[in-house]
């Protein structure tokens, strides 16, 4: 039986090593090629000889050279055909949004279990994505067309204008002169006014209605 080509991409070369084990143990899916860095898995793409054409990219973030996200941006810009799913430790919600806006097709924790990252991968080349239930959540509420009349302060434009960047609540606080428990107010108002249930989705409520720019 023929197999889905994966290609990891993991600045730890034990870790690499492990999740291509698993991966290879998985019944349609092997591991071509290893990679420390984005640039790396560039490079073998850009070299006709090599010819490295992965069915799914498992993408780390944190890497050096170049990252997860700049990588991704490149391969949607390249080779829009590749299948990039994230696999990294870094759980916040400005990182995982930046992440999908890049052309991510699903965002997996490191800690998940073994038969998630098999049904994600298998998802993955069924339907061209795999989102959690929350990703999901998020999505849905981006892109349901819901256009209700919400009027929104100046001040609450503010504060969601901040929360679209990497600032924490508290660095916005003090951008805003007012406390962290006031932040947190503002936070929870718009949550519910909007709709949303996180930062992702308030991030992708601003760029929907033009709020915010990236």
């Amino acid at each position: 039986m023929q197999k889905y080509t994966v290609a990891i991409v993991e600045d730890h070369l034990l870790l690499s090593q492990a999740i291509g084990n698993i991966v290879d143990s998985f019944d349609e899916f092997e591991v071509i090629c290893l990679c420390n860095n984005g640039k790396e898995l560039i490079d073998k793409f850009s070299d006709s000889n090599k010819n490295i054409t992965p069915d799914i990219i498992l993408m780390d973030i944190n890497m050096p050279i170049m990252n997860g996200i700049e990588t991704t941006e490149w391969l949607t810009k390249h080779h829009s055909d590749a299948k990039v799913l994230a696999l990294s430790v870094e759980d916040d919600e400005i990182t995982i949004l930046k992440m999908l806006r890049a052309g991510a097709k699903g965002y997996l924790l490191k800690d998940t279990e073994k038969s998630i990252l098999e049904h994600a991968l298998l998802e993955v080349i069924k339907n061209g994505f795999y989102h959690t239930r929350d990703v999901t959540n998020i999505l849905m509420n981006s892109i349901s067309g819901e256009q209700k009349s919400i009027q929104l302060k100046e001040k609450e434009l503010i504060f969601i204008k901040y929360a679209c960047t990497e600032m924490t609540y508290k660095e916005i606080a003090d951008k805003m002169f007012l406390s962290p428990k006031t932040i947190d107010g503002y936070r929870q108002v718009l949550f519910e006014k909007l709709g949303v249930k996180n930062r992702i989705g308030l991030a992708m409520y601003a760029i929907r209605n033009k709020i915010f720019t990236p």
